[in-house]
């Protein structure tokens, strides 16, 4: 199969088409996953790198491993009876390196084929485990510990002695049914994992098994294999280790995200629980999110997000980490029913990472950006915000395509009806592919523009002029300032005998740096005159406690 790779390779470069190393060995690796050989391919990704693995350590590799199949073929032959023949076929047809294709005279089914593989991975994780188990003397964490640290995890936790008891059984179950000297090498490799201290080689080992076996085992079992799998994360002293290990299998544990998903949730609420590391545990929550996300199960993360701020503290993060967690939990709750106001909230929180000094990273955060604007304006109950301020905003009002949006933003927070209709004329098709209603953004520019009255006009607004900024009948004028006043943007009384409203209090729009510093001066000059009362009040009890003294010395 090499010798016929190399002439492809070379008569595509005869035609100006280059193979990198890379992916000669790529290819090799995906004609080898297809045939009898995926077993050492799933190896060999597992635990090489592939962009620096030439095609001579690819067949060093292969060769290898031929030599110590057949070995353990030929000791599996003398020591298997008759009746098992059956098995030692499979095993060998499972260890054969020989490139070539298939011919079709295999002597088992591919549906036994299937079946035999199951029971030996099966085998591989139960002895393992027979090895592991006593080595987790006690149970490494406190169960309401582990509930007050993650309060949103909904599972019972199994303990390592559920565990033990259930590798007994497994074991006593498939003792006779896969061939000894695979199962026997496997273990041998795990001991000497665990002398060495390599914990990591070790979670690789388990985890390549367990991979294979997951979608045909019981929630059960796997739920026992990776518990065990899960505790290597208390082996290493060093946190570089522990997040290594920490990341290999929480990455392992996401890539199928559909095939039992809840079950993948719950084993990586176990990991998180498990680390000691804040970044590590972010680490694995993110991959939470992503699972949760992807394998449709977000109503057992959701619990945990109300804890955020908790969590945020602990971790202590990164610009570039905050960003990835708000986006996460902000697409998370897009898509729940009755979230959206939270969904907003992260995605402003995840655009507000981005300054004006950061103008390189800005240009990934445009369409989020732009994201939040079309939900401020399809929201019938956000009246107001800050992202004009916000430099991830701000730059879309230069930018071809976003402009627009940008644009109808400005409309919704500093103009009235009369400019959003202009330009509801002048792109009504951006608009209808924003899913945005046209009764909708109408009903909210209203009582947008009646705020816009009460904070520009005198405070006393006539009905007349209510009438013709709303666009609306004079018999409508009252409900809409009743609308106003329910969704307590306004403050006021009717009058119906003058025909004015008459504002007491209204809701910014806006709330940047000019309101910032209005309520400052407000809040100056009412420091300044509670200290002239104070004042005044203090002199008036010296005063009095003076007339006090002086007739009490004239009556003595």
């Amino acid at each position: 199969m090499i010798t016929r790779l190399t002439l492809l390779v070379n008569e595509l470069l005869s035609l100006g088409k280059v193979l990198s190393t890379e992916e000669q060995v790529e290819k090799v690796l995906k004609v080898l996953s297809k045939s009898k050989c995926d077993v050492k391919v799933t190896t060999i990704r597992e635990t090489k790198d592939l962009t620096r693995m030439s095609l001579d350590e690819l067949v060093g590799n292969l060769k290898t491993y031929e030599m110590n199949t057949e070995d353990l073929n030929r000791a599996s032959e003398s020591d298997e009876s008759d009746d098992e023949e059956d098995d030692e076929t499979i095993l060998i047809d499972i260890g054969d390196s020989d490139m070539e294709e298939d011919d079709g005279t295999s002597e088992v089914s591919i549906l036994e084929l299937k079946e035999k593989l199951h029971l030996f991975f099966k085998k591989n994780l139960v002895s393992l485990m027979s090895v592991l188990i006593d080595d987790f003397q006690e149970l490494p964490f406190n169960r309401d510990e582990l509930f007050n640290n993650l309060p949103s995890l909904k599972f019972d936790l199994i303990d390592l002695e559920a565990c033990k008891n259930i590798v007994v059984k497994e074991n006593c179950t498939l003792k006779e049914q896969i061939a000894e000297p695979q199962v026997n090498r496997l273990c041998v490799e795990a001991q000497e994992c665990m002398v060495e201290g390599r914990w990591l080689d070790l979670a690789s080992l388990m985890l390549t098994s367990a991979d294979l076996i997951f979608s045909k085992a019981s929630e059960k079992d796997l739920e026992c294999i990776f518990t065990i799998i899960c505790n290597l994360v208390k082996k290493p002293e060093s946190l570089d280790q522990v997040h290594e290990m920490a990341e290999l299998i929480s990455t392992k544990i996401i890539q199928q995200p559909n095939d039992k998903p809840a079950l993948r949730l719950k084993i990586l609420f176990n990991l998180y629980n498990l680390l000691e590391n804040p970044y590590s545990r972010f680490f694995v929550y993110l991959k939470s999110l992503n699972l949760a996300s992807h394998g449709k199960v977000t109503e057992h993360i959701l619990p945990s997000i109300k804890k955020m701020d908790k969590f945020f503290k602990e971790w202590n993060l990164g610009v570039k980490d905050q960003r990835e967690l708000f986006l996460a939990i902000s697409n998370i709750l897009k898509d729940n029913k009755g979230s959206a106001k939270d969904s907003f909230m992260f995605l402003t929180k995840y655009l507000e990472t981005f300054s004006s000094e950061d103008a390189s990273n800005m240009n990934e955060a445009k369409e989020e950006a732009a994201r939040a604007i079309i939900d401020f304006v399809r929201s019938p109950d956000m009246f107001k915000c800050d992202l004009l301020d916000m430099p991830a905003i701000a730059q879309l009002e230069k930018d071809a395509k976003y402009a627009p949006v940008y644009q109808l933003l400005k409309i919704f927070l500093t103009q009235r009806l009369d400019a959003f209709l202009d330009f509801e004329a002048a792109n009504s098709e951006l608009l209808k592919s924003y899913g945005l209603v046209h009764d909708d953004c109408i009903s909210k520019m209203r009582l947008m523009s009646l705020v816009d009255l009460g904070l520009n006009e005198s405070s006393q607004i006539p009905y007349s002029v209510i009438r013709e900024a709303l666009q609306i009948d004079d018999s409508e004028v009252e409900s809409w300032v009743v609308k106003a006043i329910t969704a307590k943007l306004l403050d006021c009384k009717i009058d119906q005998m003058n025909q004015v409203v008459i504002v007491s209090r209204c809701t910014e729009r806006v709330f940047g740096v000019h309101q910032w510093q209005e309520l400052r001066t407000k809040l100056m000059t009412w420091r300044g005159n509670i200290a002239g009362v104070i004042s005044t009040v203090q002199a008036n009890k010296i005063t009095e406690d003076n007339t006090q003294a002086m007739q009490g010395l004239a009556i003595r």
